[in-house]
């Protein structure tokens, strides 16, 4: 038989087969270049910063630390006030404080520290408080002799009135020597009881016995009956 026809051979890459592989391994570098554009733009937009984020940051930063600015110069201020408060009170106290201004030769002519200007004060308030009870008991002594003088001016006046409505009073006055006997003779009936209590020994016995015979010799009612005595004696004598 004669020999069939030979087909024309067909390129591989042409054909059906051929064709269908070209095209899926075109497809598939296609899909790999899409999918790693796609992973580097992920990658490139994750690492891309916020801008709205930074900006927001950005404008609430500068508010912190503005209130931070103005707490801490709240605080200096305050803090400065406080200094300067009591800056002023410990010169007040060298002003007033007399024993302040005086020249401390120890110190020399240093400023005066806190703590001395402080000891100083003390000082001087504990001498203003003893001056101020020793002027209180002074003024309590002075009244006291204002009121005796009082007492002894309405005394005077009582003598002296009763001297102007009696004038003829003063003929009958006692003389001097008269005075003396009535001294003289409480003094010798005082003696008498003296010289029979008192023991002198020892000067710690007549110490002892002194107080003695005064708790029992010298009582009121005692001398009163003394006087009464020497009164009535005087009065015999002269009437």
């Amino acid at each position: 038989p004669p020999p069939s026809p030979r087909r024309p051979k067909v390129d591989a890459a042409y054909g059906d087969n051929g064709l269908d592989s070209a095209l899926l391994g075109d497809c598939a570098r296609k899909g790999s270049v899409v999918s790693r554009a796609n992973s580097i733009g992920s990658t490139s937009a994750s690492s891309v910063p916020n801008t709205d984020d930074e900006d927001s940051d950005y404008h609430q930063e500068p508010y912190k630390e503005s209130y931070k600015d103005q707490r801490r110069r709240a605080h200096t201020q305050a803090e400065q006030k406080r200094r300067d408060a009591i800056k002023k009170g410990y010169d007040d106290l060298q002003a007033i404080v007399p024993t302040c201004q005086q020249q401390d030769f120890s110190i020399g002519s240093q400023k005066l520290s806190k703590a001395i200007v402080l000891q100083k004060t003390i000082d001087y308030i504990q001498f203003l408080h003893k001056e101020k009870k020793k002027q209180e008991e002074e003024v309590s002594i002075l009244r006291k002799e204002v009121m005796a003088l009082k007492i002894m001016k309405v005394n005077y006046e009582q003598i002296v009135k009763a001297h102007q409505d009696n004038p003829n009073e003063g003929k009958d006055q006692i003389s001097d020597q008269m005075k003396f006997n009535v001294f003289q003779g409480i003094m010798d009936s005082l003696f008498q009881s003296f010289n029979a209590s008192i023991s002198v020994t020892s000067f710690q016995e007549l110490s002892a016995c002194v107080f003695s015979w005064i708790e029992e010799h010298c009582k009121p009612q005692t001398l009163r009956d003394v006087v009464i005595g020497v009164l009535h004696q005087l009065k015999s004598q002269l009437y």
